[in-house]
């Protein structure tokens, strides 16, 4: 006992000795979690980047470089079908595990990797919900809002949104002198300035979403005054990601100092959201149109007979901003960055767009443009080439566990299957890194890779599948759909002369090489730049 209270003393009044054993601690504790993690984890055995089978913060790095989504697929080329991408997280790279992991009958529920995704401090939303008994409940309400017949009762302000947005692009004379022919003054036939076409589309579905969830559109296509909200969006999905793959910096609150702009400007959508779910509120279910708002408000619990809370209003509305306008957009400009780039589609397409259809004002959704079976083909293979949420969406294992591709995984196991690496897995996609929209088409004798559409279909994902799939894939596609034909219907389209194909470089991240290829940055859902392009009206 002296000698115990001699050690205590000597430590006490040596504050050197008393740094020198914590930090021995600390070393001894964290060389156990590294040994045991490396060979008595359940996932020791399965293959992974030496980092990742030791830390989260592996994966938290490239998902703060915005190519988490690169990652999975440059480990799966290496590593296998298999691979651990984290201590406790499984990445598979297969259409059976697909279906294992996000199919109705499968015996997982989200990971906590979702509780870095509040809907704000007191709820969380139909996305950020673990609980199914509480999922179920938000996505019941939020279904009859993307129902088809609620959707075709808006679609008045889609087409009104799009309209503004192609007459926006008929106009686009930034500041240039114009001959009286309406050509710019170097006389290039008509031809309009160059447009950085992701940001018109950015401007163009924020709109739509502004008018189906709050009753008004943002005005960003007219007015750089609401511009600002796209940026915030990006880095609060960004933050999200961060905090969601390694969650002890969402614990302690660590994005502040390590990434103050990410975790400020969250902060600051999360004020514009709340803002926006506040005026919408005030307006009440007495409307003459059923706003996406409408239902929330309308909504009642079966139970208890209470509609949503204030923080629940808001919540939904922080994630349908987020959900509705980025994920879209991507694809929107991405299916016209490869319509660019592969001038034989560009005009098979809008070949295909001017014969179906006589005006422009007979571009709507119903039948006549779901016949349109190149257009579909072409969003389909741009989503398959850049789906708009790239990385994987993880799923806790419960108690039981699950069986996958002959793999027995145990209880509290994290798995998931990354959409960008299965979407480029030549097993189900031959040629993966080549725009072929005619992989899409069930004629055989217009689809020279017919024999393998079933494995293209079975791995298709980009708006996962199964009881948590995405509730707005329905408007996704009206909204693609109508823009695109309409853009094509009424303008010619081209790369603007002098504009990079992009890529190429040996100094780019491996990955980000192919010139044909529309890069994104993984923030969950996506940011993206371009393509610079200029339209003519025909």
């Amino acid at each position: 006992m002296e000698f115990l209270l001699s050690l205590a003393s000597l430590l006490f009044f040596s504050p050197f000795l008393l740094l020198a054993s914590i930090v021995g601690v600390l070393i001894l504790y964290a060389s156990l979690v590294i040994l045991y993690r490396l060979t008595l984890h359940p996932l020791a055995h399965y293959p992974g980047p030496p980092l990742a089978r030791i830390t989260d913060i592996h994966l938290a790095w490239y998902a703060y470089l915005g190519s988490r989504h690169l990652e999975f697929q440059r480990c799966h080329e290496r590593y296998g079908p298999i691979v651990r991408m984290g201590p406790n997280l499984l990445s598979i790279n297969t259409n059976t595990a697909l279906k294992s992991i996000y199919g109705f009958r499968a015996n997982v529920k989200k990971a906590d990797f979702y509780t870095a995704f509040p809907a704000n401090k007191k709820t969380v939303n139909v996305h950020s919900s673990i609980d199914k008994l509480q999922h179920a409940r938000k996505r019941r309400v939020l279904s009859h809002a993307f129902s088809d017949q609620a959707i075709k009762s808006l679609e008045r302000y889609i087409l009104g949104n799009v309209r503004t947005a192609c007459r926006v692009l008929g106009e686009s004379v930034k500041g240039s002198e114009i001959q009286g022919n309406g050509s710019e003054k170097s006389g290039d036939e008509g031809w309009k300035d160059a447009w950085n076409v992701a940001d018109w589309c950015n401007w163009l579905v924020f709109d739509i979403m502004g008018d189906l969830v709050f009753g008004k559109a943002f005005g960003m296509l007219e007015s750089p005054v609401n511009r600002f909200a796209v940026e915030l969006v990006g880095n609060a999905a960004h933050r999200h990601l961060i905090c969601g793959t390694h969650l002890t910096i969402h614990k302690w609150h660590l994005d502040k100092i390590l990434f103050r702009k990410i975790a400020a400007q969250r902060g600051q959508y999360m004020q514009y959201s709340k803002a926006q779910a506040m005026e919408r509120t005030k307006l009440g279910v007495d409307v003459d149109r059923k706003d996406f708002f409408y239902y929330l408000l309308n909504a009642k619990d079966p139970e208890t007979g209470k509609g949503f809370s204030m923080d629940e209003l808001w919540g939904e509305s922080n994630l349908l901003i987020i959900a509705g306008s980025d994920t879209t957009s991507t694809a929107m400009a991405g299916t016209f960055f490869y319509l660019a780039h592969n001038r034989s589609a560009l005009e098979k397409l809008s070949k295909e767009i001017r014969e179906t259809f006589t005006d422009v004002e007979e571009i709507v959704n119903g039948p006549k443009l779901s016949r349109c079976a190149y257009l579909r083909a072409c969003i389909d293979e741009t989503m398959r080439m850049t789906p708009p949420v790239a990385g994987a969406l993880p799923r806790e294992v419960l108690p039981g566990g699950i069986d996958i591709d002959g793999h027995h995984i145990p209880a509290g196991i994290d798995v998931g299957v990354p959409h960008y690496a299965i979407h480029h897995n030549p097993a189900y996609y031959p040629k993966p890194f080549d725009f072929i929209p005619e992989r899409w088409l069930p004629d055989a004798s217009a689809n020279p890779l017919h024999a393998h559409l079933a494995d293209a279909h079975s791995a298709f994902c980009p708006f996962s599948i199964g009881p948590r799939g995405c509730i707005g894939k329905g408007l996704a596609y009206a909204e693609l759909s109508v823009t695109i034909a309409r853009v094509l219907f009424l303008f010619d389209m081209r790369l603007a002369p002098g504009t990079s194909l992009g890529g190429g470089s040996k100094d780019l991240e491996v990955g980000r090489t192919r010139p044909s290829e529309y890069q994104i940055e993984d923030r969950f859902a996506s940011m993206k730049d371009g393509p610079v392009l200029q339209f003519r009206a025909r």
